[in-house]
């Protein structure tokens, strides 16, 4: 299955595009996240105290759990505009020089993937960052000759899901750094509740817990479960959502108790069942399952991690024992020697 297609992955799907209505406007509005809303409000209290803009804010953690949505928060608090991009949009130095002589005073410019900018341009965006100033070079040669424009005292709102990949000039250029935690079930709960509201869906408060529990931590994917719970319900049932209709229609759409799906699960399985529960190098273990690296690492290995299914060791990935009993397969001993 491709990841595109997969109801539960965390990537932004072109569905999700057509329900940002869903999103807060606000912080208090907002559910969950509450160190860095506490850490939040002090940092913008202050800066409008003082008259200035927010120093530069670096939100990191994985997809899905709001920071395009904190951006648009903060700019909407702190009532300016705010310009949103992402690193690979940004190809030249001349793209980003448009994009930051277009800014205004306090508004904040927003780049998603920023770990993916190129490095000629990131070089462009350190004095930008630190001293609001912009170095253009004019002509070629020997009568080339460096220029610098005055830049509006913006703000840089940068995200990612890969803050490793940062370089060290550019991460510490950041005033704040946040990085925004998984969910638990209670605060999906509420977001799913909020959702069915915007939604004009009637739900449960046993539903919402259901459809809570299979969202990976991730209010993109409980949004996305409960839309298609609602195309389920209007179809086989009455249009109101109760317990025995979300359990059929997650059952329909192989989504399990915990959130798996059967890529997931055949990614599990392949792990006990080829190699005998580990461990196993990442490469072997994409060739197996006919998958790339990356997409292992990024999209399946988090959340499997997260939940004490799987485990990175030096030898490779190997499953634990809660993966063999929530999967049903007894474990077998291991022949010792053998190495994948």
């Amino acid at each position: 299955m491709k990841e595109e297609e997969r109801i539960i992955t965390v990537e932004r799907k072109e569905e999700d595009q057509a329900f940002v209505g869903l999103r807060p406007k606000n912080l208090s509005n907002f559910i969950g996240q509450e160190k860095i809303k506490d850490n939040l409000v002090i940092h913008m209290d202050a800066a409008r105290k003082r008259g200035e803009a927010l120093e530069h804010i670096l939100l990191y953690g994985p997809p899905g759990l709001g920071k395009t949505t904190l951006a648009n928060i903060i700019a909407n608090e702190m009532n300016v505009s705010i310009k949103i991009t992402s690193g690979p949009a940004i190809e030249r130095p001349g793209d980003l020089a448009a994009i930051l002589t277009n800014l205004k005073d306090f508004d904040i410019l927003f780049i998603d993937e920023i770990h993916r900018l190129n490095r000629t341009v990131e070089e462009v965006l350190y004095p930008a960052m630190e001293d609001f100033g912009l170095d253009i070079i004019i002509g070629k040669g020997p009568s080339a000759r460096s220029i610098r424009l005055d830049l509006p005292k913006f703000t840089l709102i940068g995200a990612t899901t890969r803050a490793g990949q940062l370089t060290s000039p550019l991460r510490d250029r950041f005033g704040m750094t946040a990085r925004l935690e998984f969910y638990s079930v209670k605060e999906l709960e509420t977001i799913i509740k909020h959702a069915s509201q915007v939604l004009g869906i009637k739900i449960s408060d046993e539903s919402a817990h259901e459809i809570a529990k299979r969202s990976r931590g991730t209010p993109r994917i409980g949004n996305r479960i409960l839309r298609r719970v609602r195309d389920y319900s209007q179809v086989k049932s009455h249009g109101n959502i109760d317990l025995e209709v979300t359990i059929a229609a997650v059952n329909n759409l192989d989504i399990d108790p915990l959130g798996l799906d059967q890529v997931d699960r055949k990614l599990m399985k392949t792990i006990i069942e080829k190699f005998s529960g580990g461990p196993v190098g990442v490469e072997t273990l994409a060739a197996s399952i006919s998958e790339e690296t990356e997409t292992i690492e990024d999209v399946y290995e988090p959340y499997l991690m997260q939940i004490g299914f799987m485990e990175r060791t030096p030898r490779g990935r190997v499953a634990t024992e809660a993966a063999y009993k929530h999967l049903g397969i007894v474990k077998k001993e291991k022949v010792q020697g053998k190495l994948f």
